[in-house]
C-alpha cells in the first residue's frame, strides 16, 4: 500500500508544481510560500481532528518532537528556496534539480540512518543524477 501513496505524493507534487508557476505570478515567492503553508496547515490539522487524532499530541516525546520540528524547518527552507527558483526559472529545469533531493536522501539514509547500500541504489541515484544533468544542461 506505501506504493500507491508514494505514486500519489509524486502525482500531486507534479501537479503543485505547475500550479505554482502559475500562481507565483506577480507574487513574491516568499509571500507564496506562506500562503500555501496556511493551506497546507489547515488542511492537515482538519485531517487530524476528522480522523480524531488530536488527542495523540500529548504521548509524543520530546525526541520525536525535536527532530518533527527541525524536519519542520527543512521543509520551510525547502519550500521557500523551492518557490524562488520556480519564480526565476523553468519548471522543467527547476524540478529535476529539486528531485535530486532523492538522491541526497538516499546517501543520508545510508550515512545517518545505517540503510543498506545496494547496487541497484547507487545505479539508480547514478541515473537519477545523470537524467537531471541531461536535463538541465
Amino acid at each position: 500500500m506505501w506504493v500507491v501513496f508514494a505514486v500519489l505524493s509524486a502525482l500531486f507534487a507534479a501537479t503543485t508544481s505547475i500550479l505554482a508557476k502559475v500562481g507565483l505570478e506577480g507574487v513574491n515567492a516568499n509571500l507564496a510560500t506562506a500562503i500555501r503553508t496556511a493551506v497546507v496547515l489547515v488542511m492537515a490539522w482538519g485531517i487530524v481532528f476528522f480522523t480524531g487524532k488530536q488527542y495523540e499530541v500529548s504521548g509524543i516525546t520530546q525526541r520525536s518532537w525535536l527532530f518533527l520540528i527541525l524536519s519542520g524547518l527543512a521543509t520551510g527552507l525547502s519550500w521557500l528556496f523551492y518557490f524562488k527558483a520556480l519564480q526565476m526559472g523553468d519548471v522543467s529545469k527547476v524540478v529535476p534539480i529539486d528531485k535530486l533531493s532523492v538522491v541526497i536522501t538516499m546517501l543520508m539514509a545510508f550515512t545517518f540512518l545505517g540503510e543498506e547500500v545496494s547496487a541497484k541504489s547507487v545505479i539508480g541515484g547514478v541515473l537519477i543524477v545523470a537524467g537531471t544533468m541531461v536535463l538541465i544542461l
